[in-house]
């Protein structure tokens, strides 16, 4: 099957928007929990969440246009601080929840049961039933002009997991924290580990670290 640009023009709206959200393969999805200078809290999905650097530690995500209003992105640059929850199995159907538009008024956490956690002062809640947990500190907004989308970038600056997730080498065993994946807006999936491979070098042969 081959689909052209002409095509991909003329397909009706939502299933363009899920053919070329599905293009990406696999994502990481998390919730991006928030709160305002009065301390209502705000919790939303997101599957653009993506690495750009250890040292220092950042990480970025994409936020679609405006309007409608972006609560998450708002109390960011409002307060300078969020967090990101790894999604397990056991509140996925919670977590998709989170994407419908709510008022201001309303939090996310009070309409789908998740709990709030506050750690070590930090000014963002946390996701209690996440497994895997970050607390963020807001650095760069930059603003894309081709299709109006904004990148948030963030330093990691506590990390919340299970002692027996973390490898000696500082590898995280995501699926022992039963993280799970998306593609995709609405497919979620559990992940097998096929392997784990040494460092790539033009000189040596590519082993098993398993």
């Amino acid at each position: 099957m081959y689909i052209d640009k002409a095509e991909i023009e003329q397909l009706e709206k939502q299933k363009r928007v899920h053919l070329i959200n599905s293009l990406g393969g696999f994502k990481s999805v998390a919730l991006v929990g928030t709160a305002d200078e009065n301390k209502k809290t705000n919790l939303a999905i997101f599957s653009s969440i993506f690495h750009i650097g250890a040292n220092p530690p950042l990480i970025g995500m994409i936020f679609r246009p405006s309007p409608p209003e972006r609560d998450t992105m708002r109390n960011i640059l409002e307060t300078g601080f969020y967090t990101i929850n790894h999604i397990n199995e056991n509140i996925y159907k919670q977590a998709h929840q989170t994407s419908a538009r709510y008022d201001k008024d309303i939090s996310e956490f009070d309409v789908t049961g998740l709990k709030p956690v506050y750690k070590n002062n930090f000014f963002a809640p946390f996701v209690s039933e996440s497994h895997l947990q970050l607390g963020i500190d807001f650095k760069e907004k930059i603003d894309i002009s081709i299709n109006n989308t904004t990148i948030i970038i963030g330093e990691i600056v506590q990390i919340y997991l299970p002692e027996n997730c973390l490898h000696e080498d500082g590898f995280i065993d995501l699926e022992k924290a039963n993280t799970i994946t998306c593609s995709g807006l609405d497919s979620y999936h559990k992940t097998i580990q096929l392997d784990r491979l040494s460092y790539a070098k033009p000189d040596k042969e590519i082993t098993s670290l398993l």
